[in-house]
Formats: structure tokens, sequence, C-alpha cells
């Protein structure tokens, strides 16, 4: 699938900006039947109903705080990217999360659905646990 990118401007410092969206378990509460436990090296997200469902692990590959973090997904479902990136504004903070997703089995004639449903999720996400 090709990447998505979304950009939110927020009224607050980089500190703050990142301090919240490398919050981890906090994304769960965007994310509809989801926990997300932290790892050694990063995190898991459990998505599912009880013995139904899924891991999505992922493991933080670069960490440069408050500026930029990389994520590498390394599931059986999920796999792909994702990048945060955090910058100073005159009035607060611009972060950008670009985001590279593939559900391993769904057939490339679908990868618009991919990343349509991707930027909708990750735009939950961002909105969510920047407010």
């Amino acid at each position: 699938m090709e990447g998505i990118e979304i950009v939110r401007e927020v009224p607050l410092p980089p500190e703050v900006a990142w301090a919240r969206i490398t919050d981890w378990p906090r994304h769960a509460r965007a994310v509809p039947l989801t926990a997300i436990h932290r790892t050694p090296d990063g995190f898991v997200a459990r998505t599912g109903l009880g013995r139904l469902g899924f891991d999505d692990p992922m493991r933080v590959v670069e960490n440069d705080p408050p500026r930029y973090c990389r994520l590498v997904k390394e599931g059986r479902v999920v796999t792909g990217h994702a990048e945060i990136v955090v910058e100073p504004t005159t009035w607060g903070s611009r972060v950008t999360w670009r985001e590279t997703l593939h559900v391993r089995g769904v057939p490339r004639a679908f990868s618009g659905l991919e990343r349509w449903s991707s930027r909708l999720l990750f735009s939950r996400v961002l909105d969510d646990v920047l407010a």
C-alpha cells in the first residue's frame, strides 16, 4: 500500500504534543476493541473480543524525543511502519504522522480501501490524543 500522511497543528508545546502522541496505551481510547500494552522496545496492540482477535506488535526503531519516532509493525496480521514528527510552530506544534500499513492476505486491488481506512483510523487517534 502507498503510505498516508496526516498533519495536525495544535496549540501545544512540542514536549506536550510529543508526550501525548507517544503515550501508546492512550491510543487505545480511539481504536475500538483495542488494548495497548508496552513492551521493552515498543508496544503491542491487541484488537478483538476475548480469544477472537489478533496482536499487532510494534517496535520503536528510531527515537529522538521530542522530534521523531519510527515504528515497525511486526505482526502476523498487520505489517508496515509509521513515522511521527513533531515540529515547533510560532503558536504550538505541527504533528505529522506517516503510515504504511498492509493487512496480510488483502489483495493489492484493495489497497485503496486499506489507505482510506488507515487515514480514518489514524486521524481519529491523532485527534483524540492531541485533544
